[in-house]
């Protein structure tokens, strides 16, 4: 079991993430970044796989505070980022190594503990920062490196796994190997979008807006299908037409649906819908969430910010998504169903015979 694996070999894996903290280059080490919040990690994450847990209020409170000392002491928000990915890389490295068994559960568990340390921290350092610099550093390096350090590091394992031949790519670890790839995928697509949005860099088309939501309608249902969510796309008149970067429509569309089947509960539909009046297209995601708490709904779109119980992520995607909308002449809002769930609707102007429809 990995939370045996990780008691036995505790000192090592911190001495193997302080040597990779002296190595590192970009960004500069310091002796001081995991001194205090590593060797505490490391026992609640033990903890927390002994009893096959997969969210603790200690591990995301710990981060916290790891996040405000670094912060404290001059560190940037990529070191903080850097310090959970170096504790990841040293556990997987050696488990490869000694050819421990680790379990498909174990791995997502791995994950998820080093998700919520990673968002509890970075958000916590983000929240003290000057807002100016949340779409700087913080949007792009601590974004990136977390997603890509999870994705990578589970797919490699998966596969060390499948390689052994104890177990075929039809099981559970075949599944986390795919899960893995198509996160890779998705993060780049959205990561080359990002980049488009940051530098003004567009390739504005007219799309016929049923065709867009057929080509992305088949990973979307895959996606929904892995965890146990039910996609509903409804059929879109035809003729409706954008003018929008396809790449970014494409990045924030999928980040809505994938927040959807984050967020809407267990075994439950997310309704995937257009809607096109004589100025507007609105095209819309809804979830079964069960509403939202008393709030600023429009805060959602704030960066860092995660009102539900699952914290994986930093709470950049929604931020994300209202930037590159409004960066294809369009809007972003959502609105709350008490009880029921959640609306999100990406608003465009509507292109008919062949000009924009004007606002």
């Amino acid at each position: 079991m990995l939370h045996e694996f990780i008691e036995v070999n505790s000192a090592e894996i911190v001495r193997r993430c302080r040597a990779k903290v002296a190595l590192r280059s970009i960004p500069p080490p310091t002796e001081s970044e995991i001194e205090h919040g590593v060797p505490v990690f490391l026992g609640q994450l033990q903890a927390q796989l002994r009893l096959g847990l997969t969210s603790t209020p200690e591990i995301n409170a710990t981060a916290i505070l790891h996040g405000r000392d670094l912060r404290a002491q001059g560190l940037t928000v990529s070191q903080v980022v850097h310090d959970y990915g170096d504790v990841c890389q040293a556990i997987t490295e050696l488990a490869v190594e000694r050819k421990a068994p680790i379990s498909s559960e174990d791995f997502q568990t791995l994950n998820r503990c080093l998700d919520d340390a990673i968002a509890g921290a970075v958000t916590e350092f983000g929240r003290e920062q000057n807002q100016s610099t949340l779409d700087g550093e913080v949007a792009r390096a601590a974004f990136l490196a977390h997603e890509t350090r999870n994705l990578v590091n589970t797919a490699i394992l998966a596969f060390e796994v499948v390689k052994t031949g104890n177990v075929g790519l039809s099981g559970s670890t075949g599944t986390v190997l795919l899960r893995s790839l198509m996160g890779l995928r998705t993060l780049a697509t959205r990561s080359i979008a990002e980049i488009r949005v940051l530098h003004a860099v567009q390739n504005r088309e007219q799309l016929h807006v049923s065709d867009f939501i057929a080509e992305l309608a088949p990973a979307a249902t895959l996606e929904a299908h892995d965890g146990e969510v039910t996609l509903v796309v409804l059929p879109v008149e035809d003729g409706v037409k954008v003018e929008a970067d396809r790449q970014i429509l494409n990045a924030v569309v999928t980040n809505l649906l994938q927040n959807a089947f984050k967020f809407t509960l267990p075994r439950s539909t997310v309704t995937l819908r257009v809607g096109a009046g004589p100025k507007r297209v609105l095209i819309e995601v809804q979830d079964e969430c069960g509403g939202l708490p008393a709030g600023n709904v429009d805060g959602l779109f704030n960066p860092f910010e995660q009102r539900g119980a699952d914290r994986t992520g930093l709470g950049l995607g929604l931020a994300f998504s209202r930037a590159s909308v409004e960066a294809i002449n369009g809007r972003i809002y959502a609105r709350n169903l008490a009880g029921k769930g959640c609306i999100f609707t990406i608003d465009l102007p509507r292109v008919v015979d062949g000009d924009l429809v004007a606002r």
